[in-house]
């Protein structure tokens, strides 16, 4: 780690949203935040910014980004537990028994920086900040995609993904103390950045990537629709079948795509009426929400929009 820089304020929190695929930015960003000799005090999570958070609080972030720099399709495929029809497609059961493996198994109160993972109660709507108890249980409220993870029980009540109500939470960190707040929002742009070969050959740029791009989403379709065929319901089957057409959208993509957009508009809102100090946006619009795959492209997008930012508010920063 540099030297901090002189000019750069104290008290420094880190608000880190939602975006699923796109939130492995998260970790770029938090080396080019560590070169520049940025110290941060508070963190604040939604959705996978909770998991790097997490990482970030123990001082694991470097485990975590060597596991996502090594994801592959099959490697994500064989986290999935279906549990359909219940009340999400999928368990989590072995994506929480990996993070338990992976990441330090304590409470949130116990970890050496002051952490927070934001989740939304389903039956209120209301915002939930986890400042307290298990940290893996928190990390896998805030990640529940509805309808694609199944909820958390909690206090008698059902947690699900915290970017339903506040995808980059800004407000949380400033809550906990920070005076200078940096969040990074990885969903800007997002969804100019869905692209077809059509709309590629259109405005004359070739479609190789969104072919290659496309190919792999369909065979992530497929090998998740060969676990539903292996249940002996009808009703998997007709899933499976209904999973398995080429060209239409996937469940998965339906319910990410859509709660992409709310995530957006809800961003777009919340970060004008309480902006924080410095807004990290990089460019992931190229990256799907399910292309866990694609962690080093997002990395390094990532710590580009950071290293330019800093640099551009504070020359010399990490020089």
């Amino acid at each position: 780690m540099s030297d901090p820089h002189p000019g750069f304020p104290k008290n420094i929190g880190l608000a880190l949203g939602s975006g699923a695929a796109r939130g492995w930015a998260h970790l770029g960003v938090i080396r080019a935040l560590a070169e520049a000799g940025i110290q941060i005090k508070y963190i604040a999570g939604t959705s996978i910014g909770s998991l790097v958070g997490a990482a970030l609080a123990l001082g694991q972030t470097d485990v975590l980004e060597d596991f996502a720099r090594q994801l592959d399709w099959k490697q994500i495929v064989s986290f999935l537990d279906v549990s359909f029809p219940r009340s999400g497609l999928i368990d989590g059961r072995k994506i929480t028994n990996f993070f338990r493996g992976q990441i330090r198994n304590v409470n949130i109160e116990e970890m050496p920086l002051a952490y927070r993972a934001v989740a939304t109660d389903l039956s209120t709507g209301q915002e939930v900040v986890l400042s307290e108890g298990d940290l893996i249980d928190a990390v896998r409220a805030s990640i529940s995609i509805p309808g694609i993870f199944t909820p958390v029980k909690k206090d008698g009540g059902f947690l699900v993904d915290g970017g339903l109500v506040n995808p980059v939470p800004v407000s949380v960190v400033r809550n906990m103390g920070a005076q200078f707040v940096i969040a990074v929002d990885v969903n800007a742009g997002s969804l100019r950045g869905t692209r077809t070969r059509k709309n590629a050959e259109a405005d004359g740029r070739p479609g190789n990537a969104d072919d290659r791009s496309r190919a792999l989403k369909w065979k992530f379709t497929r090998e998740l629709a060969n676990r539903f065929g292996d249940l002996s319901s009808p009703a998997l089957s007709q899933v499976r079948r209904w999973m398995s057409k080429d060209p239409a959208p996937s469940i998965f993509e339906v319910l990410t795509t859509s709660i992409s957009i709310m995530e957006s508009r809800i961003t777009a809102v919340r970060l004008a009426t309480d902006p924080p100090e410095l807004l990290l946006q990089p460019k992931l619009g190229h990256i799907h929400a399910l292309e866990f795959h694609r962690a080093q492209e997002a990395i390094a997008e990532g710590h580009r929009e950071a290293v330019e930012r800093l640099a551009g508010i504070y020359p010399g920063v990490g020089g």
